[in-house]
């Protein structure tokens, strides 16, 4: 294996800029960007770092290789032709996971993967000189990427997706996922010397990816990856390295004025049990209150939130009286800034101001905005 070696990291669609300045960051070489996925180059130190200290990627996946295929016969010798012996031991258990394919003369899914994992076993056969694999050691998960005929395959070093950080062990109705929660929270100017206030915090996402920023904890440091076990690819070591410095750089006497409320005192205290699980509940204040009493005497502050959308139809019928609500909230905090991402497409009409700007963001399948209503800047301190 060389020295450098180039990943794909997914994304949510629309944040793509999130993500390659996190890569950027890091340390790491941009090599593409692409609608829902950045690819860059670094060492092997790099798959590890980028599983630690990645914010606002699904998944850190190792590119094998890239290839025109418009049949399954090219599909087939493209993937045969990689050097898969160089990553997978001869005991690997490997599977294609997930083929997705766009504008592409390919299009059956779980055709592709049935392929794939033939022509992988092929060259495996070959180098090994066995006829069968019992399969029975490590996993090495396999994606395939294919878009106009332009196929990518990489191994999956991640496993659980990146937005499973591990601390939100209890779950509010329709939770905003924890990556796209941080990407958000990255689009704003929002910094830990700011108020941040989520009046619709459910699980606490929000509040929780804005304290793990502003203390700067590494969102992966406190759980294992796929690749974690795969000497060959990533020494032990170098998994060593990253966490120690995952844990070096986290801000302990930080303070950060972050507030969380919900209407529904059962869903707070799960927002305040899965900040502690996330160790930053001396950083955050929830309380059970409703958007209407919403004030607050600091100046210069933000919103930024998920409120409810309407899924059901008694719901759809009280979003006009509740972005109303919003809106006369956030009009009383005459210097603040509000950012907020809802599918419900006449949130402006209601909240009584157009937005500053309007950000199409894909939360899943759903299609919704990021609507920013921006505040004034808070007066420059005399140095």
């Amino acid at each position: 294996m060389g020295n450098y070696v180039e990943l794909i990291a997914p994304c949510h669609f629309g944040l793509e800029a999130v993500l390659k300045r996190e890569i950027q960051d890091l340390g790491y070489e941009i090599v593409a960007v692409e609608d829902g996925r950045v690819t860059f180059k670094g060492d092997e130190t790099a798959i590890a770092r980028a599983n630690i200290f990645i914010r606002t990627a699904e998944r850190i996946l190792l590119k094998m290789g890239s290839f025109k295929a418009t049949t399954f016969d090219e599909l087939f010798e493209g993937t045969k032709a990689i050097s898969w012996e160089e990553y997978l031991p001869r005991d690997a258990k490997f599977w294609v996971t997930k083929a997705t394919t766009n504008k592409s003369a390919l299009f059956s899914g779980s055709s592709i993967q049935s392929i794939v994992k033939k022509a992988i076993v092929e060259r495996m056969k070959q180098t090994y000189r066995v006829n069968r694999f019992e399969e029975d050691g490590n996993e090495y998960p396999i994606r395939v990427f294919i878009f106009k005929d332009m196929v990518s395959i990489g191994l999956d070093t991640t496993g659980t997706s990146l937005h499973k950080r591990g601390y939100r062990q209890l779950v509010a109705k329709a939770p905003i996922s924890e990556t796209l929660a941080a990407a958000l929270l990255m689009l704003t100017p929002w910094n830990k010397d700011r108020v941040l206030v989520d009046p619709f915090c459910g699980s606490g996402t929000f509040p929780i990816e804005a304290a793990m920023i502003g203390a700067n904890i590494a969102p992966g440091m406190n759980r294992e990856f796929t690749a974690c076990e795969w000497g060959k690819v990533v020494p032990k070591k170098l998994w060593y390295n990253a966490y120690d410095e995952a844990n070096d750089m986290i801000r302990h006497d930080v303070e950060m004025n972050i507030q969380g409320y919900d209407l529904d005192p059962e869903v707070v205290k799960c927002a305040m049990a899965n900040a502690k699980e996330a160790q930053v509940d001396k950083y955050i204040h929830f309380q059970a209150r409703d958007v209407k009493d919403l004030r607050h005497p600091k100046h210069y502050g933000f919103i930024i939130t998920n409120p409810p959308y309407g899924e059901r139809l008694e719901e759809k019928e009280a979003l006009p009286a509740l972005y109303k609500t919003i809106g006369e909230s956030f009009k009383n905090l005459e210097d603040w800034s509000m950012y907020l991402i809802t599918s419900y497409e006449d949130a402006e009409k209601h909240i009584g101001r157009k937005a500053d700007k309007n950000r199409k963001i894909y939360n899943g399948m759903i299609k919704s905005y990021f609507y920013q209503f921006m505040g004034p800047k808070p007066p420059r301190k005399d140095k």
